[in-house]
């Protein structure tokens, strides 16, 4: 930390400050904030429905379709010929699978009831663009009795002999699709609805476009123009160049059922949508909007929010950056802590050389790059796009990134001012959680003090449920 730094943050009047508790991966720390500090937080939503005969009552009454029983009976086969491929979400979606009160266990129930034998179904992790899932990711995920009796498959995006060249889309976008998947009987696609900085909304269609096709197909849907269009931002379907385009992959592809979840701000279950693809996941979409938006007057000087579950690592917190953005004036502050546990607390190799890239070009060199006609679509170089708007509204020493785990290595390649940069170099922490506490600390006296308020005190927020709740 410079000295400059320094002298600002040990000289900040924290006087009549008052703590708050910030979420930090499955734990909680405090810190202190201006007494005037405004929290934003979304909705509370009616009692989570979480019993199993809630889940299935919701699987045997579904919205637009008949019941998955009867959709595996109209297949014309024996039962025990009938293939089922079922996609389920990786380890950065907080999806209920598992257990008691989990929604993959009833949705293998009905399907084993009308006699398909468990040999010919597979799950299959739509992975998209993420990296492959491990064995303790998995048994996180869907419990260890599915991990143990049933095929699990991670879909590679990069693995052109797991596809098949399923359709085109009106746009011209050849579709290659998981060959599981695509070639199954029946097609049950699973997951979870929220926010999404880019596709209005996550689940439904993303469940196939992304999740399970590959780097060509997903060339357009992640393309430069689609995401610097005004649609493509959270919670908008209508007119939405990404959403638009995920829907029809998923509708050229074949969808025989989905299984959609929403979740509270604890993540716990608070519906369960089944039936055909775009019914039911514009009645989660609907339910969600309902309590996530927070409707703001005026932006804040500094805003201050947090990873939440799906901060697994820098490549996932351009949700809670971009989110945070209508809170923010221009020219503010964004302080976003996360806890980056994942066993690549930045992302992979090529997301981190487009990271640098973005850090050393800025965000509007970054893009004019990705639009050159000798520039070769990358997988990664969406998220560094998405990063870059919230750049271009505070600019790299108004957004402040505070997570322990980012090695000095990988400090050099993240756009915008670090958290490490803020504490002492003889600093010693207990742990990672005490190490991200006195990140964020001093970060926030570090914003409110800067000389640019000179001519007021400036004004502060806490969006308190992180990525999942939108300021609009």
């Amino acid at each position: 930390m410079n000295k400059a730094m320094t002298e600002r943050i040990k000289h900040c009047d924290t006087q009549n400050w008052r703590p708050v508790s910030i979420p930090f991966g499955e734990d909680a720390f405090n810190v202190q904030v201006p007494a005037d500090c405004v929290p934003l937080r979304m909705k509370t939503v009616p009692g989570p429905a979480c019993t199993k005969a809630e889940i299935t009552q919701a699987l045997r009454h579904p919205i637009g379709s008949a019941p998955l029983s009867d959709i595996i009976s109209s297949k014309g086969k024996p039962a025990h010929e009938v293939t089922v491929c079922v996609t389920v979400s990786d380890i950065t979606r907080p999806v209920p699978y598992k257990g008691e009160h989990g929604i993959l266990p009833v949705i293998l129930k009905i399907i084993q009831e009308t006699g398909i034998h468990r040999k010919n179904i597979v799950i299959l992790i739509g992975n998209g663009m993420h990296r492959a899932s491990t064995l303790e990711e998995r048994v996180f995920m869907y419990g260890q009795d599915i991990v143990d009796q049933y095929r699990i498959v991670d879909h590679d995006c990069e693995d052109l002999d797991s596809q098949v060249l399923a359709a085109q889309t009106s746009k011209g976008t050849e579709v290659h699709v998981n060959a599981l998947f695509y070639n199954a009987d029946v097609k049950i696609v699973t997951g979870l609805v929220e926010s999404h900085f880019m596709a209005g909304a996550s689940g439904g269609r993303k469940g196939v476009c992304p999740a399970l096709v590959n780097t060509r197909t997903i060339q357009r849907f992640h393309g430069v123009d689609f995401l610097e269009h005004s649609h493509a931002t959270n919670l908008v379907l209508e007119g939405n160049p990404c959403h638009e385009e995920a829907l029809e992959v998923a509708q050229a592809v074949g969808v025989d059922f989905l299984v959609n979840t929403t979740l509270d701000q604890e993540l716990k279950l608070t519906g369960v949508f089944a039936g055909e693809l775009e019914a039911a996941h514009q009645a989660a979409y609907d339910a969600i909007k309902a309590y996530v938006s927070i409707p703001i007057t005026d932006p804040y000087d500094v805003v201050i929010t947090h990873g939440g579950y799906v901060g697994r690592n820098h490549y996932q917190c351009a949700k809670a950056a971009v989110g945070a953005m209508p809170a923010v004036k221009e020219n503010g502050f964004i302080l976003l802590v996360a806890n980056n546990n994942d066993v690549e607390p930045v992302g992979g190799i090529e997301y981190r050389t487009l990271l640098h890239l973005l850090k050393i070009l800025g965000p509007d060199r970054y893009v004019s790059i990705l639009r050159h006609p000798d520039w070769v679509f990358t997988k990664d170089q969406w998220e560094p796009q998405m990063w870059a708007k919230p750049l271009r509204m505070v600019g790299p020493e108004g957004l402040v990134y505070c997570a322990p785990q980012v090695t000095q290595q990988d400090r050099q390649i993240i756009p915008g001012l670090n958290g490490h940069d803020l504490l002492t170099s003889e600093a010693e922490f207990a742990s990672e959680k005490d190490k991200a506490q006195a990140m964020l600390q001093n970060a926030i006296k570090y914003a409110v003090s800067h000389p640019k308020w000179v001519s007021h005190i400036p004004t502060i927020a806490f969006v308190e449920d992180g990525p999942y709740a939108i300021p609009t």
